[in-house]
């Protein structure tokens, strides 16, 4: 009987490892390379709060043709009256950087009701998280 309880422990060994290994995992690992595609995700729900959520201070933004740079709450209002505009229908990621590991850029082709757009996304690392600097969104060509 002894026997058969350390073959069993023996079977298992591996198995609790491989979870405590998956546990230990940080977060930040994990999502970091979907940064660009949660963004996406949020373009195409047109969630100017969660954009915003993942503003620096101050943001660079360009619309179509207009472009200044903004406090984070002003460009949040701006982007809420861009989707009020163009309602999103689908947010697709076309082109990606993430080799850096203090900086992001992401290219999407969005597509509104009213026509499509190519997103542009520059992001910079401050501290452990991305932050959006730059916001260019474009009529596709």
């Amino acid at each position: 009987m002894c026997v058969q309880n350390i073959s069993y422990i023996e079977m298992i060994k591996p198995l609790l490892f491989l979870f405590v290994f998956f546990l230990e995992i940080p977060h930040s690992y994990t999502l970091q390379g979907d940064i660009i595609d949660n963004l996406s995700a949020h373009f195409k729900a047109g969630n100017a709060k969660e954009i915003a959520a993942n503003f620096s201070s101050s943001v660079e933004l360009i619309i179509i043709d207009e472009e200044d740079v903004y406090s984070k709450a002003q460009a949040e209002q701006i982007l809420r009256n861009f989707f009020t505009k163009y309602a999103p229908q689908k947010s697709t990621v076309i082109h990606l950087i993430n080799t850096n590991p203090n900086f992001r850029f992401g290219i999407l082709s969005l597509q509104t009701k009213n026509g499509k757009f190519r997103v542009s996304i520059t992001m910079k690392k401050s501290g452990a998280a991305f932050f959006i600097t730059e916001l260019r969104i474009e009529p596709d060509k």
